[in-house]
């Protein structure tokens, strides 16, 4: 009797070390092209709905060795384009991004901002001396090679 408990804790053993550790989280690919908008409220009165601004925005992403660059662009009256360093860290499925970036005066100045990405979507929430916003893209397709 003793001999066939001492398997049977041997096998429960072996089972328990057999499962292992839980597989990782696949973790969110946020690199890749992306579209979506932008737009700016005042919090202040959020009873009154965003004001679209400009719907154009455009952003290819890459990380490189964990630094994460963003190439925004688009039109807004006027053609514009920010290159942006970028901290994310990943959490899970998605990457959590932050980030502060002086676009000039003429373009509103330093913008503080937060985002999350996962490989389908990238939203976030902007806020400058003058403004304050939300900002949605999703991941566009691979553009076809030329034949």
């Amino acid at each position: 009797m003793r001999m066939l408990s001492c398997f049977v804790l041997f096998l429960a053993a072996m089972l328990c070390l057999g499962q292992g550790a839980p597989a990782p989280a696949v973790a969110g690919d946020a690199s890749g092209e992306w579209s979506g908008t932008w737009s700016a409220y005042n919090p202040a009165h959020a009873e009154k709905p965003p004001q679209e601004q400009c719907k154009d925005l455009r952003a290819k992403v890459t990380n490189n060795a964990g630094v994460w660059e963003a190439i925004f662009e688009g039109n807004c009256g006027r053609p514009y384009k920010y290159t942006i360093k970028m901290e994310g860290r990943q959490s899970g499925k998605v990457v959590l991004f932050k980030g502060s970036a002086d676009l000039g005066a003429r373009d509103g100045g330093v913008f503080d901002w937060v985002g999350r990405a996962t490989d389908k979507e990238f939203i976030g929430f902007y806020t400058s001396a003058y403004s304050t916003g939300v900002f949605s893209l999703t991941k566009t397709a691979p553009a076809a090679p030329a034949q």
